[in-house]
This record gives structure tokens, sequence and C-alpha cells, in this order.
């Protein structure tokens, strides 16, 4: 298979506990691109957040931010693409999230203008933004933002039983041409724009930014919101810490990020 595109998630593929990328992974990836392979980043990730990432594996193309509702040229700064939540379903999620039911499990973040806007700081929120390196801006009621459109609505709790019945009971409130509803970790449970996923986003700069195919294409991810565009891909790979369903998907399973799965998966398949 001719691939000419390599697309990455970011934690729990590139980078793990570290939060940092491995020499080998780095020196796999680089290689990739010495043989005309590009690289681009596929996160769910904020943009400035994700962008030392994207420098540190050395790609010079748009970074495919927030599960690709936001996709940004840093060489340029042009925003090729951003589709946002409407200030109904912003203030719907809200509503629900706050229910007594879930109120003290489960802490909301809201992503505005590439800033991360949250009601209060709390432990979870200080741990988040330590691993993003961000810094969060508490407002009291996020419903006072609501008079313009977040590109994200994250939901974060370390109880993975509550957080998997909020998504099941939102997953079946919601069509998917209403709202994309994800985790990105047993602890983040997602909310984007219908047209903003990694695969639609993955589509785009294969196909009207570059003009590939998806058989030009090897995607590495390790969770449920990496799965549209390992389905997309010519090559899809999970890591081995992938849930389950994400595993039997992909075309083949990589060791996890802490055994630089990566590096093998470049490796195996481009060299």
């Amino acid at each position: 298979m001719d691939i000419k595109l390599l697309v990455l998630d970011i934690d729990g593929t590139i980078a793990g506990k570290s939060n940092q990328v491995s020499e080998r992974v780095k020196q796999a990836i680089a290689d990739a691109m010495g043989k005309g392979i590009q690289v681009a980043l596929a996160t769910g990730r904020m943009y400035a957040s994700a962008l030392r990432f994207h420098t540190s594996v050395g790609s010079r193309l748009p970074l495919l931010a927030y599960n690709g509702a936001w996709i940004q040229n840093p060489a340029s700064q042009e925003i090729e693409r951003h589709f946002s939540v409407s200030t109904q379903r912003a203030l719907e999620l809200l509503d629900y999230f706050e229910q007594p039911e879930w109120e003290k499990w489960v802490e909301v973040h809201f992503y505005l203008d590439d800033r991360l806007y949250v009601r209060q700081i709390t432990s979870e929120t200080e741990d988040y933004a330590d691993r993003s390196g961000i810094k969060p801006i508490a407002v009291g009621d996020l419903r006072n933002l609501l008079d313009r459109e977040p590109t994200k609505i994250l939901a974060i709790s370390r109880d993975r039983q509550a957080l998997q019945q909020i998504s099941q009971n939102l997953c079946q409130r919601y069509l998917p041409d209403q709202l994309y509803l994800t985790q990105s970790t047993e602890h983040y449970f997602e909310a984007t724009n219908p047209q903003a996923n990694k695969g639609l986003a993955v589509r785009y700069l294969t196909e009207s930014l570059l003009g590939l195919k998806a058989e030009n294409v090897m995607a590495i991810g390790d969770n449920f919101n990496d799965l549209e565009m390992l389905q997309y891909a010519g090559i899809g790979v999970a890591m081995g810490s992938a849930p389950t369903a994400v595993r039997e998907r992909a075309k083949w399973v990589a060791p996890d990020v802490e055994r630089e799965g990566v590096a093998v998966a470049i490796e195996k398949f481009l060299f």
C-alpha cells in the first residue's frame, strides 16, 4: 500500500505517562518523513495544548485539534476549519450535567476561542491543566459564556461508571447529526459539532487539502475518538491499550505507548 500520510493521535499514542514524545518515536516519525511521508496530528486536545507536540514531531501540516472541530495551520496561523456546538445544545448539556444526580460527580470544561473555561478550579482541573499546559479560567456559571458557541464541551469524572451512564444516556438522547459524542479516555466524555470527528477531519486533510486518497493514509490511535479515522485510513492501527471495540476494528494492534508502539507500527508498515 502506497502510504503518503501518517496521522497520529497524541495522548496514549505518542505521549504516555511522561507527557512527552520518546526519542525512539520521534526518530521513527523523522525517518518516515525522510521517505517523503507527510505527518499530521489529530487530537482531542485544544489547539494551544497540542501545538508543542506538533513542533516536537516536526509536522508541517495543519493540526487537527478538538477531535477535528478546529483545524489550523501553525505555519500560517490560518484556521482551515472550525465547527462549534450550538448555543441550544450547549445549554442542554449544561442542564444535564448539573442535575443533582451528576453534579457532584462531573466537572464541565467549556472551550471557547481556544481557551478553557470552568465553573471553579478543582483538583481535577489542576491535574488537567498541568498535563495540558493550559491555564483554566474560572467563571462560575458557564451559562454566562453562551453569547458565543463553544468548540467543545468536556465532562470529566473520576467515577468511570457514572461517565459510562452519562455516555449511554446522551447517546440515546442525541442522534449523530445533532452532536458528536465520544470518550477520549475512560474519564473524559466529549461533545462537539456533528461535523467534527477525526474521521471527517482526516478525510478533509487527505482529500481536500492534499489531494490524496484514504488508501494513502496510515492512522494510529488509542481510544473511541480515534475510531472514525482508523476506519477511514487504508491502514488503521490501534494501540495495545485501546478498548476492545477499537482494537477489533483496527487493521493491526501495536504495543502500548509505554512500549513505543508508534515506532513499532511505523517500522512494520513503512520500512
